[in-house]
Formats: structure tokens, C-alpha cells, sequence
């Protein structure tokens, strides 16, 4: 018999609802409800699971207590919200996937599972998973944008860089995919709100990130707080049972969302407590996270007979398996049993340096006004955020709240010691008041160059944290407009950077500055990257993950919708445009301004003709007419114009980089496996489709900066 096998034939009830139970500890806030007496809890069995509890001592104290105060000596997992970094953060999410590195993604998460391993956690809640086409979505910073295919990459890094080579070394730890499923498409843009989208838009847009988790063999999954049609996440059987379990063969743990069991009630699908437990045990969940739902639900749910001990067991069982496979059993205490070197930490700073430099979008940069000219002695450096350390980190901090954040004051003064940097706040990020406007504009002058720093604070973005009119917000549009005149008046360049977690409305800004930039929230280096991009030691090279709307009302606005039947065309008032405002956005998906200046030509595809079983071969010339060496993003696109169901105008499929010095060309070589141009049918199974398909290569969404060129598809 097995250990764990073993465990569970002597469990008393309660102890075995004690391993499917996880409770706060308080030292990280991130729902409504605390924690009572923990080690209390500990002691009796009665929780086996913590969160929000990190550093090698607090930890160690509490498994002390499991070890040895419990009666069976089950080790705790403790698990935490680690985003985007532990104690040093790197770019949130959002802003991360703006960088396009499959290979930085799961070094971040590499080097925030070691961090957080050495503050004994074993979990970390993420990677987030949910696909954004609504800005107005606080939770949009914490995903990897609009794009299913983008974020199935993503997912795949992430759980990679989380859960290493060997799940129980301690510098590894449970990566949780979540919230399955469709937890970005809330309606209005409105957390926690009912979510009611076509089974084909749940299929091909929020259900292939999860899927490629699950390939890439993540040891956890949560559900999301939301309704899909009615039927709340946490009781959705169909997905969590039918879909994650037998079609995908998930077989490790699914843990609640904070409290979300209980609120199966206010959901309006459970009577009470013990009603809520059995649905929620009934579609699959393991662990129920501070809803006191399985500890005080589920026995009054077995003396009416609406749960069984088998299902009980059963989810027992894979919370076991799951501690052991994090070597919990073995050791208990590894995780945190040494400290890291400096040497180690200072790596990471400095790689967290290189991402946030990667991530910064270059959207707009008139008259080739950055880099910065290196003959500028005197800067002008305003707004709200431009000396504001404590805000780089952005949301979702884990244990980097207390860490030294290096502001954009700081990054510029040490990048660019010879020049005086003149500094105005102008104001705080959401209030008012004229007179620092004023006294903005008056450290304006005697520049020769200024620079604005705007956005959200860190408490505008993450969950909780929707805006039904996501612009500038407080006076800083306002300041915005008296700098741009002061600018102007004096004849200096007008630089705007952007800390954000969504994509801004600002189609005012963008027409008043020479060069704006989004920086997301950079993180602990977020100060010194900006330097390096500003001073041109760095070329930019993020792409935006998300479309940037001229406006709220066309929103949701994304690269891959329908064409319909009767497409925008100015010369006719009877089709699909509004009349105040053009269709196309401010950004579209996937711009990115480089120091360099590219062009493509000479796209190439071959064969001519493909079956399921071939591979496409596809070539483009790429040059830098530019004064600076840097690196071109060119993304593939797929778009089948005539097919059994109508196809998204562009589908993603790939990218690919080339760095090119100025005056030099090369080739960039891309490979498309021809199956993954199958879709969905009429009868929602895979087909492929015989017929001519499009492959489009270029910078960005927009189809007129795109090559073309077609395959025909044999069967």
C-alpha cells in the first residue's frame, strides 16, 4: 500500500476535510474574509492547506505545528499569489507578454519559484490564463492580452518556469492555470459579473490556453468566480468533470477561488452551505479556499445522502498525491532551508532589468525624438508618477511591497548624471490641484526636452478594480494639455510614458506628444529600464498584447473578429461602422515602434499546395533603413476567407525576431505545421478544410502593413 494510500485508510473524517480545506493566514490581503485561529486549526487537522503566509520562519513554524502537534503529521502546502515575481517584481503580466519572449516568461517564473521557494511556498496562484478583449476589466494586467493562441505559449512558459524539471526541488512549485474558464469576458467589463458568450467563443478563444497547461503538465487548476451561462465555474461539472478531467485527462488538483464555493449561493444554484459543498465536490473541486464550505458543508451534505465518502476520498487523494509530488513528505522544510546568495538576487535584479527594458512599448515616436539626444543637458521630468517607486511594482505584489522599487527619478539620474532633471509632480495620480499644475509648467522651462509620466496607481488595475471609463484619470489630462502648450511655446520635444495596467483611453495625448510609451508596471527595476530605453541603450521592442481603443464605445475591439456580411466602407452608410468615429483603433494589436526603421518584402510560401500532415515553409526580406541597430517582431497570420463557419479576419499562428544593424537585410524564416489550420466545424469537431487559406506576415494587425500571400489545402 502507498503512503498516501496508507494516510487516508486511518483519516478520521474531519481530518480528511482538513486536506481539502485552505485558509489565509492574513499576511497578504487578497479577498473580504480572514482567518481565524490557524494554529488552532493546524493542530486538530482540521486545515491542511494555507495561504497568504511566506519567509522561511513564519512558515517553518507553522509546519512545525502539522509535524508535530497533529495527529497524523500531514505536511501543509502553503501556497500564494505570485503573479509576476516574489520580492523582486518583474513586469506585471500584461506588460511581460509585450515582450514577446517565450524564454523570458519562464525565466520570470523560474527565478520567482526560487524566490518564493526560499520563502517556503510550494504554490503559486498563476500563471492567469484569461484571454482580455475588455480593458475596462481590472484583471486584464494579470493575463497575457486578447489572443488564444499568444496565451497558450504563455501558459506553457509559465507553468514550465513554475514547476522546473522536478516539481519537489525546492526551488519548484505547483503552478495553478487559472480561472478556468472565460473569466475575461464578464459583462461590461465588470468583475465577478455573469459571463454569456457562443460555445464556439469558449472553444476557440478561452479554452486553448488551459488546454495547453494541462499539456505542459501544470499540478493545479482554478475555477473561475464567474457564471458561464448560468452555471457558476465552481459547480460546472461539464467543464471541470467532463471537459479538464476526461477530454484533457487533467488529473491533479483544482483549487476554489476565495470563497467561491460559499458564493454558490449567492449565485443563486445552492440552497446553503451544504448544498454548495456537494456541487462543488460533485463538478471536481478539491480544495475549497476560505469558504469554511467542505469543513462545515460537507458532513450535513453526507447525512442527506447528496455526497458520497468515495468523492470525498477521492479528492483527498489528489491533494496527497499533489503534496507528495512537491516532496512534502520527504521534507517538509526544504522549501526555505537556506537563504539565497546575494549574488543571486543581484542576477535577478538585473534580469528584471533586461524584461522591463523588453516589455516598454514604443507606440508613437514623431520626428525621431527619441533616444533622447545626447547633446540634452536639461530635463524637464513631470507628473505623478515620474517619482513614484512605491507604484512600479503594480498589483498583485506578493512579497515585493516592501521591496526597494527603483523609480523613473532615480532610473534617469543615474543613467544620465550630466543632465540637470528638473521634477514636478503636477499633482497626484487621481485628485486635483491647479497650482501644481503650475508649478509643473514652470519646471518646464529653460528644457530642452520633457518627459510626462502617467497612468493609473497600482490600485486602479487587478481585481476589484474595473473603470467603465478607462482614460487619464484626476487632472492629469489636464496637465497633460498645459505641458503639450508649453512644449510647444518653448519648441522642445514632449515625451509621454504610461503606467498602466489596460490599455488607456488617450487618442488626446497621442495627438499632443512627439513620442508616447506604455510601460505597464515595470516592476523593481521599472525605473532604471525606462533609463535604458529613453537613453537609447536599449531599442525598444514590445508589442502590444491588446487592442488600444480610440474610445469606450467600441469596445470590445480585438484583431480577430467576423468580417459580417456587410463590412465597413465609408462610401456606404448601410454598413458596419459608426458614424462618429472610425472603426480601426488608436493601437492596433501587436504594434511596437523600434529605434530602427524595417521593411519587409519578398514574402515567400512553399509549398503551393499542402496536406494536413505538411509543413509550410515561409520566408520574408527584412531591412533596417534606420540610424540604430534593433530588432524587428514580425507576426504570421492566417486568414481562410471561405470556409463551412466564417473565420476571424486574422488568426494568430506565430512570430518571429531578427536583429539587423542599420543598412543591413535578411531573411526571416518562419515554419507553420499546416494541421493547426484545422477549425472548428459545423458540428464543432475539428476539420480540415480544403480550399485556399491566406498567410499574411507584417509588424502588426493592421491588414495594410501586411505581406500576403495563399496556400491551397488538399486533403
Amino acid at each position: 500500500m502507498s503512503r498516501i494510500a496508507a494516510l487516508l485508510g486511518g483519516m478520521t473524517l474531519n481530518e480528511k476535510l482538513g486536506q481539502l480545506t485552505m485558509t489565509t493566514a492574513g499576511l497578504a490581503v487578497t479577498g473580504a474574509r480572514h482567518g481565524g485561529d490557524l494554529a488552532a486549526g493546524v493542530r486538530s487537522g482540521m486545515v491542511g492547506n494555507v495561504l497568504n503566509l511566506y519567509g522561511a520562519g513564519p512558515v517553518h513554524a507553522m509546519q512545525r505545528i502539522a509535524m508535530e502537534e497533529s495527529r497524523l503529521r500531514i505536511p501543509l502546502l502553503f501556497g500564494l499569489d505570485i503573479l509576476h515575481g516574489h520580492r523582486t517584481l518583474f513586469p506585471v503580466p500584461l506588460a511581460e507578454a509585450a515582450a514577446l519572449d517565450p524564454a523570458a516568461w519562464e525565466h520570470s517564473a523560474r527565478e520567482a519559484a526560487a524566490e518564493g521557494g526560499a520563502d517556503g511556498i510550494a504554490m503559486s496562484f498563476a500563471p492567469m490564463l484569461d484571454v482580455s478583449r475588455d480593458p475596462r476589466w481590472g484583471r486584464t494586467v494579470e493575463g497575457p492580452g486578447e489572443d488564444p493562441w499568444l496565451a497558450s505559449v504563455f501558459a506553457r512558459a509559465k507553468v514550465r518556469g513554475f514547476q522546473g524539471a522536478n516539481l519537489g526541488a525546492p526551488d519548484a512549485m505547483a503552478a495553478v492555470a487559472k480561472h478556468f474558464c472565460a473569466y475575461g469576458a464578464p459583462t461590461a467589463g465588470r468583475d465577478y459579473a455573469p459571463v454569456d458568450i457562443s460555445e464556439r467563443t469558449l472553444h476557440e478563444v478561452h479554452l486553448p490556453a488551459f488546454g495547453a497547461a494541462v499539456e505542459a503538465g501544470v499540478a493545479a487548476i482554478m475555477p473561475a468566480f464567474t457564471d458561464l451561462a448560468g452555471v457558476p465555474l465552481t459547480a460546472h461539472a461539464g467543464l471541470l468533470r467532463g471537459y479538464l478531467r476526461e477530454r484533457l485527462g487533467f488529473d491533479g488538483v483544482i483549487v476554489s477561488d476565495y470563497t467561491a464555493i460559499a458564493e454558490l449561493i449567492r449565485h443563486g444554484i445552492a440552497a446553503d452551505l451544504a448544498h454548495a459543498a456537494a456541487l462543488a465536490l460533485a463538478a471536481g473541486v478539491d480544495i475549497d479556499m476560505m469558504a469554511e464550505a467542505y469543513g462545515l458543508g460537507l458532513p450535513p451534505a453526507l447525512e442527506r445522502g447528496i455526497v458520497t465518502m468515495d468523492q470525498i476520498d477521492a479528492a483527498v487523494l489528489r491533494v496527497l498525491s499533489l503534496k507528495e509530488r512537491l516532496g512534502l513528505f520527504d521534507d517538509p522544510f526544504a522549501r526555505g532551508a537556506r537563504r539565497e546568495a546575494p549574488a543571486a538576487i543581484a542576477q535577478r535584479r538585473q534580469f528584471a532589468r533586461r524584461l522591463g527594458s523588453q516589455s516598454i512599448v514604443l507606440l508613437k515616436n514623431a520626428g525621431n525624438v527619441l533616444p533622447l539626444a545626447p547633446t540634452i543637458r536639461t530635463l524637464a521630468l513631470i507628473g505623478p508618477l515620474a517619482d513614484a517607486a512605491d507604484q512600479m511594482g503594480g498589483p498583485w505584489w506578493a512579497a515585493g511591497g516592501d521591496a526597494p522599487h527603483v523609480s523613473v527619478l532615480a532610473g534617469l539620474r543615474t543613467s544620465l548624471p550630466d543632465v540637470a532633471i528638473r521634477h514636478a509632480a503636477g499633482g497626484g495620480i487621481d485628485d486635483a490641484d491647479p497650482a501644481a499644475i503650475s508649478a509643473a509648467i514652470e519646471a518646464c522651462r529653460g528644457a530642452q526636452a520633457i518627459v510626462l509620466c502617467l497612468g493609473e496607481s497600482v490600485h486602479m488595475s487587478g481585481e476589484a478594480a474595473c473603470r467603465a471609463d478607462p482614460g487619464l484619470p484626476g487632472q492629469q489630462a489636464a496637465l497633460a494639455d498645459a505641458v503639450a502648450r508649453q512644449a510647444r511655446a518653448l519648441g522642445v520635444p514632449l515625451v509621454a510614458l504610461l503606467f498602466c495596467g489596460r490599455p488607456l483611453v488617450v487618442p488626446q495625448l497621442d495627438g499632443q506628444v512627439d513620442a508616447l510609451l506604455w510601460a505597464g508596471f515595470l516592476g523593481t527595476e521599472a525605473g532604471h529600464a525606462v533609463a535604458d530605453v529613453l537613453s537609447g541603450r536599449v531599442s525598444p521592442g514590445g508589442r502590444t498584447p491588446i487592442t488600444w481603443p480610440r474610445a469606450v464605445g467600441q469596445i470590445p475591439i480585438f484583431h480577430a473578429q467576423r468580417s459580417g456580411g456587410r463590412p465597413e466602407n465609408p462610401a456606404d452608410r448601410f454598413t458596419s461602422k459608426y458614424l462618429d468615429l472610425p472603426n480601426a483603433p488608436l493601437y492596433p494589436f501587436g504594434h511596437g515602434l523600434t529605434y530602427g526603421h524595417f521593411t519587409l518584402s519578398q514574402l515567400q510560401v512553399a509549398p503551393a499546395t499542402v496536406r494536413e500532415a505538411d509543413t509550410i515553409d515561409i520566408s520574408v526580406e527584412v531591412r533596417n533603413d534606420g540610424p540604430h541597430a534593433a530588432e524587428e517582431t514580425v507576426f504570421l497570420f492566417t486568414r481562410d476567407p471561405v470556409a463551412c463557419v466564417a473565420r476571424p479576419l486574422l488568426e494568430l499562428r506565430g512570430f518571429g525576431k531578427i536583429a539587423l544593424a542599420p543598412g543591413q537585410a535578411g531573411t526571416l524564416r518562419l515554419r507553420l505545421a499546416a494541421r493547426v489550420l484545422r477549425f472548428l466545424g459545423l458540428a464543432m469537431t475539428p476539420v480540415f478544410e480544403p480550399g485556399e487559406v491566406q498567410i499574411l506576415v507584417g509588424p502588426c494587425a493592421d491588414r495594410a502593413q501586411l505581406l500576403a500571400a495563399s496556400v491551397l489545402l488538399a486533403q
